[in-house]
Order: C-alpha cells, then structure tokens, then sequence
C-alpha cells in the first residue's frame, strides 16, 4: 500500500472507514489488532463514553501506521474464523466493544462484537 494510499483511507470518514473493513475482512479473512511484547493486546477506554474497546483494523499496515509512534506496539494477524469463533463471545464476555479502524485523530466506528459479527458474515454472504 503506498503511502498516498494510506492517508486518503485515513481522511475518511468512521462509517466510510467501516465499510472498507467489512470489504478487505471479508476478502482477505483476517482482523488486524495491536499488541505489545507480552502478546497483551491494546484496549482503549473511552473516558467521555465510559466503555473500553478492542481497536481493530483490515490489514498490518494500517495498524501500525496507528501505532507508529509507540514502538511497543506491533500489528498481529487474527484469521477470521479464529476471530468469530473465540474472540467475539470473549469480547462479548468481558463487555468489550469492538473499535472498527480507528484513525490517528481519535475518530472511530465502535459497535458491539456480535454486531460487527453480523456484519462481517453479511458480507461474507455476498461473495
């Protein structure tokens, strides 16, 4: 991915950011997240909102392009079956929401897991 490439996904808005993780998750069947050296993945908690979630996005680059300035941070594959199997009921367990593509300004889609499940496998229908 250039790097134009990557500040033009970056300029987009949450929901437009959200809908080319359902597309590249759907066609590439993975999920993206950040974790440090202790394989702990990276939870944000929301201060104004009161909740914590699990940042994800669609593909390596663009996690760390996220965390390229906290090199404890490195980019960590989750197959897609791995993640609609075990960590959605997990998240769903530990009452965590699920932070989709997150932008270097703060702005984010958060939904809950089994939402994000519905619908990465209503995408998944359309291929």
């Amino acid at each position: 991915m250039s790097n134009t490439q990557l500040e033009e996904l970056m300029q987009l808005d949450c929901e437009s950011r959200y809908d080319y993780f359902l597309g590249e998750v759907a066609d590439e069947r993975s999920v993206w997240i950040l974790v440090n050296a202790n394989n702990e993945f990276l939870k944000i908690y929301a201060e104004d909102e009161g909740f914590e979630y699990l940042p994800v996005w669609p593909s390596a680059e663009l996690a760390e392009h996220y965390s390229k300035n906290d090199d404890a941070l490195t980019a960590k594959n989750i197959p897609l079956p791995e993640f609609l199997k075990k960590w959605v009921p997990g998240l769903q367990r530990d009452q965590l929401e699920v932070g989709v593509f997150p932008s270097n300004d703060g702005s984010v889609w958060v939904i809950e897991a089994h939402e994000l499940q519905r619908d990465i496998q209503d995408e998944l229908a359309r291929f």
